[in-house]
This record gives structure tokens, sequence and C-alpha cells, in this order.
């Protein structure tokens, strides 16, 4: 007799290579013997009769093995006997493997994704920083002011910022692969536009689609994160994830300083033509596919495939277990349905409520507007030191470009140690119990650390002096940059862990709200400084840090009943 579905899918065989005849086809007494013992249960199932029922299918659903050969009535077993009309083969099951639920995925493979996924979340940061250190030259070359120039940052990060309420739809009915793959190409094509256009408006067009082809290596590895890790194991790859996009800050116009200073700005976008490249055709080929409910629809789909080919061939049936008491199994023309597929609504609708929603969300919801706004301060300081770095340094210090620019190596630096602190803390923390099942234990240890970032603002403010050496104000960036760290990683723990299924809404809207801030804050830093001198501007920035440093301990202490008033935030309490 043949195989069951689960011994032929769990079996040694290769895919695509077909079996010897004998394991998977009866012989003629069997056969005889099949048709025999089978001939009731085939009763409305022969010339493919009997209705098709649809079942829902998950990752944790048994597959059901196939019934007892059954032939279609115009296929007699003489016919099947005569060597003029030989037996149709039967159709070799599909490969389900690449269809396994990501959460089950081995530790390696998903360390591989994180990895590969956060190297490409470094070079889309570090076009953010890169290009700044080419700004002398553009205002040479187009004769532009010192803050129209600047306008590629704020074109760059209004891209970064729209974009993913368009795409996330996108990714949710597609999946990761196909959007990170067509925006992975948008990004190589504008940043050799970057490099090649000859006027400063074709400079604003190609920087704004540079982030959006960027953005969804930003904002969506979040939901990476979340597609293969459940929420306890979430620490450390989001921890990898907020430092690569704070190194690659840092790391930009570290590198493109010395380019600027020996090259033409062009090269710096060359530069990143040729390794974004690379980068991205290394996605293209070892990316896999995490959205679960993707590969999930993809799975029912292969299967209702193969038990199609199955009764074009003249076999019909699959053993499901009976809703009556008295009959275990009976045999059934069975497809496979997914329930996401079914709730899923229409593109365009998606996209409204994508759009509508975050910004819904922000203005009714007190953590969501708190959350967003001590962030996007945070990223918009982050964003101001592209232009306060090489402004203090050449100004106080007489740096070269190359030399201003190589103090980012400080916020690297700063970057990487905030990382491992992220990861070494927690595991320590819940090796004593410290750590509480609930939101807000992911605040604990923000509470303290992101008050770094004013206390960095108020030290670079008032060491930046030439009569007070240049390491000083140095450190100060890399403690201002741990602070940084902490508070971006807070607040994308806390909404997902708070919102759950409006989660990626609530994320949309700090994302929003942090790139739109970032982009305008580069366009004042060199005004306020003056304006203000270094000390003053530098201390009004951390004073208003400081204040937004109370929103982590608001929601320590209060956090559980502010939850209990929220709408969206109850659905998951209740």
């Amino acid at each position: 007799m043949p195989r069951t579905s689960s011994q032929i899918l769990s079996s040694g065989d290769k895919p695509g290579i077909t079996p010897p005849t004998d394991r998977l086809y009866p012989q003629k007494a069997d056969l005889e013997e099949s048709v025999k013992d089978d001939s009731e249960d085939r009763e409305g199932m022969s010339d493919g009769g009997g209705a098709i029922v649809y079942h829902y299918l998950t990752f944790e659903t048994e597959l059901p093995p196939p019934s007892a050969i059954h032939l279609s009535s115009n296929q007699s077993l003489q016919s099947l006997q005569s060597p003029q009309s030989p037996q149709s083969p039967l159709p070799g099951p599909p490969n389900l493997k690449k269809y396994t639920s990501p959460f089950e995925w081995s530790d390696f493979h998903k360390r591989f994704i994180i990895w590969l996924s956060c190297a490409v979340t470094a070079l889309t940061a570090f076009s953010a920083g890169s290009y700044s250190p080419g700004i002398e030259q553009m205002i040479a070359e187009w004769h532009v002011s010192g803050v129209a120039a600047l306008v590629g940052i704020t074109a760059f990060t209004t891209g970064f910022g729209v974009a993913p309420m368009v795409l996330a739809p996108f990714s949710e009915i597609n999946g990761r692969y196909p959007v990170f793959m067509v925006s992975g190409i948008l990004f190589v094509i504008c940043q050799l536009c970057s490099a090649v256009t000859r006027s400063y408006a074709g400079m604003l067009v190609a920087r704004f689609f540079l982030g959006v082809g960027g953005s969804t290596f930003s904002t969506m590895v979040g939901g990476v994160v979340s597609d293969i890790y459940h929420t306890e194991d979430r620490n450390t790859p989001m921890a990898l994830f907020s430092g690569a996009a704070l190194f690659g800050t840092g790391w930009g116009p570290l590198v493109c300083g010395f380019v600027a200073q020996n090259t033409t700005w062009r090269w710096i976008f060359y530069l990143q033509t040729i390794t974004c490249g690379v980068m991205i055709a290394l996605v293209c080929v070892f990316f896999r596919e995490t959205r679960g409910s993707v590969l999930l629809s993809r799975k029912a789909k292969a299967l209702n495939r193969w038990y199609e080919a199955r009764e074009a061939a003249g076999y019909y049936g699959f053993d499901m277990p009976s809703d009556s008491a008295d009959m275990e199994k009976v045999s059934q023309r069975i497809r496979w349905k997914v329930k996401s597929d079914e709730e899923r609504s229409s593109i365009g609708k998606m996209i409204g409520i994508s759009l509508y929603r975050p910004f819904h969300l922000l203005l009714t919801e007190p953590v969501v507007f708190w959350f967003s706004l001590w962030v996007a301060f945070s990223w918009a300081v982050l964003y101001l030191t592209l232009a306060a770095i090489p402004l203090v340094f050449r100004d106080k210090h007489h740096f070269t470009l190359s030399q201003a620019n190589a103090v980012f190596a400080s916020m690297c630096i700063g970057s990487i140690l905030a990382t491992v602190l992220s990861i070494y803390q927690e595991k320590l923390a819940k090796r004593h119990g410290k750590i509480a099942s609930t939101p807000e234990g992911r605040l604990y240890f923000s509470c303290v650390e992101s008050a770094l970032m004013p206390i960095g603002l108020f030290m670079f403010g008032w060491t930046s002096a030439s009569r007070i050496h240049w390491i000083v104000p140095t450190i100060a960036i890399a403690l201002a940059t741990i602070g940084i760290f902490s508070v971006y990683l807070a607040v994308f723990n806390y909404l997902a862990d708070t919102y759950h299924r409006y989660a990626s809404s609530a994320l949309a809207a700090q994302s929003f709200c942090r790139n739109i801030l970032a982009g305008l804050f580069p366009l004042v830093t060199t005004q306020m400084y003056k304006q203000l001198t270094y000390g003053g501007a530098s201390s009004l920035l951390g004073g208003v840090g400081a204040l937004l440093t109370l929103v982590p301990w608001i929601l320590v202490f209060y956090g559980p009943r502010i939850r209990a008033r929220s709408r969206f935030a109850s659905e998951i309490m209740e």
C-alpha cells in the first residue's frame, strides 16, 4: 500500500526526485484488494465527485494521510492492467520544509537573518550621516546656502519617516522579502543618482527616494525580529538592531570625512553605491521570508496544488477526523485555507488604516504621544551632532575636515558599549529574577541609562572650549550616545509589548515623529550654537532631555493604571 502523506513528507526522499515505483504504487494484487475494500468509500468520489471541504491551516496542523487509492470510474482495473493504458503516476509531495514557522528555525538560521538585517540597517544609517562631510563642496558647486545644502538630510529623513506607512501593508500581504528586494534596488539606484546629479534639486529628489528605499531596512527590521523571536527572547536582537542604527549614523561621517577631504563629494555616493550594491545582492540571495502568515499561505497553496495534481491523476481523498463519535476518520476531498487571509482587508483599505491609525494613536494615547516625543527629541539630538561636531571641533580645536569627522568614532564606540551593556544587563537581571513580566519591566534600566543623554549634552556644551582637551567633549558624545540608545530600545520594546496587534501603528507614529524632527534639527544647529553660545545651546537641549527623562519613571509607577484606561492596550489586558 502507498505511504501516508506524513510518511512521504518526512521521508529522506529528495524533493523533485521520484522514488522507486514499488515504494509509491501498489502491485496488481494490492490494487485489486484496494479497489474491492474501498468500493463503499468511493461512492460520490469517482470522476471527481464529492464536495471539496475547506479546513483552516496552522503551523500546528497535523497533515492527514491519504486515503486508500481511489480511481475515477473511467480508469477501470482492466485499463490499468493494460500495457496500452498505464497507471497515471502519483504526483510527488511538495517540499514543506521551507514553510516551517520562523519561530522554529534553528538558532544559527535566526542569528544569520538578524546579523544580515543589522548589517543593512547600519548601511542605511551610514547614508544618513555620510551626507554632511560633502556640504562645503556642494555649497561651492551649486552656490546655495549652508542651510539649503543641509536640506538634503531633511529630504532623506522625510522619505524615511513617510514611506513605511505605505510599505508596511505590502509586507503584510506579500511578505518581507519582496519589499526588501524592491526597496534595496531603489536604494542602490538612488545612491548612484546622488553621485551623478548635476543640480541641487536633483540631489534633493534623489535623497528623498533614498530615504524611501532605506526606510524598510530600519523600520521593518523590528518586524523581522518579532517574526522569528518570541517576546521574552527579543532583547538581544533588538539591542543589536538599535546598536546598528546608531553605529551606522556615526560611521557615515567618520568614513566620508576622509573621502571628502581627499577626493570629491561625489565619491561619497560612489562608495555607497558599491558597498550597498554588494549588500543588497547578499540580501536578495540569502535573506529568507520571515512573515509567518505569508509562509502559512504559501504552504496552503503548495498543498492545494498537490491535492489537485493527485486528483487529476485519479487519486482522491484524505483521512480526516470525523465529528461523529462512531467514526474515527472519514475520507474527504480537502483544501486548506488560512484565517489571516480571510481577515485581511484590501490593500487600499490597509494603506488607509496604516496612514490614519498611527496619528490617531499619537493624538489619543498618552503613552504613544510621550514616548514619541521622548524618542523624537533623542533622535533629533543624534542628527544635530552631524552639524554640531564639525562646527565645534573645527572652530575651537582647529581640526581639519577629516579630523573633525573622525570624532564620530566616539559615537560608534558608544553604540557598541551600549549594545553589549544592554545584552548582558538583562541576562544578569533575569538570572537574579529582577525583570518583571510586564512591559514596565523593560524600563528599569532605561530610567537610569537615559539620563546619560542630558548629562552628555551638558558636558559637551561646557567643555567645548579651546583650553579644554578635545578628548573631554568627545567622551561626552559617547555618553550621550549610550543615553540615546537606551531611549531608542526602551521605546521599541515598550510599545511592542503594550499594544501587540496595534504595535506596528504605534511604532509607525514614533518613527514618523522621530525622523521628521531629526531632519529639522540640523537646519537650525549652526544658528542656535552661534546665538546661544556652545554652552547655552547644549544646556537648553540638556534641560529638555532631562525633563523627558521623567517619562519612563512615570510609566514604571503608573504604567499599569495608564494601560488599563487605554482602549487599545486594555484589549490585551482583558
